[in-house]
């Protein structure tokens, strides 16, 4: 729960300038995570992170015996590191870790509610986004001033919580109407950030969770989803539309891939296919320690005077570090897949698979939550349901026991 709140806030915090160090959200889950490794008995040996995070240290040797005059050695590493070894001791900590339905509801709900002081802050420094729609471009101005990608990735986390909340955490129409009204606001203002990784993400972790849980429910929860299915998608319906009229139409040309003027545009990545190819020649031209961690950038603007990052954390950790790399991105890739065959618990294991998968390739690891994300889909959840009674063994000893359906 702690990790969760400080991966709801680091955009909030951030955005307002209250952070001492711009990883500062990184370390904080990391220290988490390793209090929990002491303090929570461990049924589990996670040796497959233990090797993806000694992959990760030969691209730092390589990076500093090729340092220049305009590298800075100790902010390359910290900032192209601190995500993928966040990844590892997240995973470390939640690999096998058996958590209950409930509580894992809490860390959900826990993540949520600094994305509600998010979206309020985004109100109040954007309250009209109609005086500030100049393009089809990522908008600043509706994102608090702040990068419009990492904004619209933890709105879009916020769409699936309160998503979740109101299939399967709303008892009463008052708690669905909260529910549906957060999902509301929420979407809009990821919506229009202009930034689309961080909603179409969303939509697809939505999508996972409601066709699993639907699966996992009785037949009588199932009538009961169903319809609850249809209001929701005239919801998801109602709040394009609203999008649609307060951006006068141009969010429209915006998931189209045009411009202001409707001219369809030649990339739908906005130049990020030529950024990734240039990661993968690279690695094809270093294929066996990378060119060093945090070079890819300076190596580009030296190449060919672009100085962008991909975004893309894929081609970035191959570029960087080579068939380790590889083997790095392929425990990443493979080892929760693996694990879901043996252990089909986690309902929430594809949307927050999903989740890592998708944001890696739009926003890399810029922020804490697809490592954290990642880590719960390695949780096994166990499902408790029913008041405990009281009953009495053969020996007249009262012990406690659980009903389940």
């Amino acid at each position: 729960m702690a990790c969760a709140y400080v991966v709801g806030a680091e955009v909030l915090v951030r955005m307002t300038g209250g952070s001492f160090l711009y990883e500062a959200s990184k370390y904080a889950v990391i220290v988490f995570c390793f209090i929990g490794l002491f303090t929570i008995r461990q049924r589990s040996q996670p040796i497959v992170y233990i090797i993806y995070l000694l992959l990760l240290i030969p691209g730092i040797f390589v990076a500093a015996f090729n340092v220049t005059e305009s590298t800075t050695l100790r902010t390359a590493i910290t900032f192209n590191l601190s995500g993928p070894v966040c990844l590892g001791i997240v995973a470390i900590f939640c690999y096998k870790l058996k958590v209950s339905y409930n509580n894992i509801q809490k860390v959900f709900f826990t993540m949520a509610l600094p994305l509600i002081a998010t979206t309020t802050y985004l109100f109040l420094f954007n309250p009209s986004i109609r005086d500030t729609i100049t393009g089809t471009g990522s908008n600043f101005a509706a994102s608090g001033g702040f990068g419009p990608n990492q904004v619209a990735t933890v709105l879009g986390l916020g769409m699936f919580v309160f998503t979740v909340r109101f299939f399967s955490q709303s008892p009463s129409m008052f708690f669905k109407a909260i529910n549906v009204g957060f999902f509301f606001i929420m979407s809009y203002r990821a919506i229009i950030t202009f930034s689309r990784g961080g909603v179409i993400t969303a939509l697809f972790m939505i999508a996972a969770f409601v066709f699993f849980y639907f699966r996992k429910v009785n037949v009588f929860n199932k009538l009961r989803i169903s319809r609850m299915l249809l209001i929701f998608v005239g919801v998801i319906f109602s709040i394009w539309l609203y999008s649609s009229l307060q951006t006068s139409g141009f969010i429209d040309k915006r998931y189209a891939n045009q411009d202001a003027l409707g001219r369809e545009k030649e990339d739908i990545t906005t130049g990020r296919t030529d950024l990734v190819s240039f990661e993968l020649n690279e690695f094809l031209n270093n294929p066996f320690v990378g060119i060093g961690v945090g070079k890819i950038k300076e190596l580009r603007e030296k190449k060919e005077g672009v100085l962008a990052a991909s975004h893309n954390e894929m081609s970035r950790i191959l570029s960087e570090h080579g068939l380790l790399g590889v083997f790095a991105l392929s425990i990443m890739l493979l080892t929760p897949l693996i694990l879901r065959l043996r252990n089909r618990s986690n309902m929430f294991f594809y949307s927050c698979y999903l989740f890592w998968l998708l944001t890696i390739n739009h926003s890399s690891m810029r922020i804490a939550a697809p490592a954290f994300l990642y880590g719960l889909c390695l949780l096994s959840i166990t499902y408790e349901t029913g008041k405990p009674k009281n009953i009495k063994d053969k020996n007249g000893n009262s012990k406690e026991v659980r009903s389940n359906n």
